[in-house]
């Protein structure tokens, strides 16, 4: 397997192994060595994190993700699909200094491309502007975009209610757990605490807390 093609995970409890990790963040961050096969594909979630991913989208038809980054969550998603589905994947990628070449996107659309199950759809678009014209119904929606408080929380008041009865969300850096990155004042806490641990609904209900993700169903 080429070097450019591994995952790196983002680490928790770091090993001897992992506290290498920084020089190579620092002189290879950039998505140019990623997409030129220099590095591994950067994951922003642990592998424990993967495999709930790959585990929650099994027999899902209809997937979103906002917030795409290299791909690897994406990836995660497309194999655990299912084959007759979409996933739908929503980034503006405008951080780019140089538009036309777009490291960015283009190491993403190339880590996702490795698993060829069913079928991608690509919104180059913020997420608020790719609601607008929304109507189609969603098995399992993936928030892990703007992660300021008010940016995860029209994410949740924009894209929750085309989530079909049975259906999950899953936000990613939701959760404080033992030496992890996430911090109690984060947007998505915020957010989650606010919605479903400070307040009841039956209308949702978490069904599993993984590392920094929480997942959440709705009953009705």
């Amino acid at each position: 397997m080429l070097f450019g093609r591994m995952i790196l995970f983002r680490p928790f409890q770091p090993t001897p192994e992992q506290i290498k990790v920084p020089f190579v963040y620092r002189w290879f961050r950039h998505p140019l060595w990623g997409w030129l096969g220099l590095r591994p594909v950067f994951a922003q979630h642990t592998q424990v994190e993967h495999e709930a991913l790959i585990k929650w989208a099994k027999g899902r038809k209809s997937i979103v993700e906002i917030g795409v980054a290299e791909g690897a969550s994406a990836l995660a998603l497309r194999k655990g699909m299912d084959p007759s589905g979409t996933l739908y994947l929503i980034d503006p990628f405008h951080l780019s200094r140089f538009p036309l070449l777009n490291a960015m996107k283009r190491l993403a659309k190339r880590t996702v491309n490795h698993v060829k199950k069913g079928k991608v759809v690509w919104i180059e678009k913020f997420s608020f502007e790719a609601v607008k014209d929304w109507k189609i119904p969603i098995d399992l929606l993936f928030i892990d975009g703007d992660h300021s408080y008010e940016g995860v929380l029209r994410d949740w008041e924009d894209w929750s209610p085309f989530v079909v009865v049975g259906g999950i969300v899953i936000f990613h850096d939701a959760r404080v757990f033992p030496n992890g990155w996430v911090k109690p004042n984060d947007g998505p806490v915020r957010v989650v605490n606010q919605l479903f641990r400070k307040s009841s609904t039956s209308e949702w209900k978490i069904i599993e807390e993984v590392h920094s993700m929480v997942i959440v169903q709705r009953q009705k």
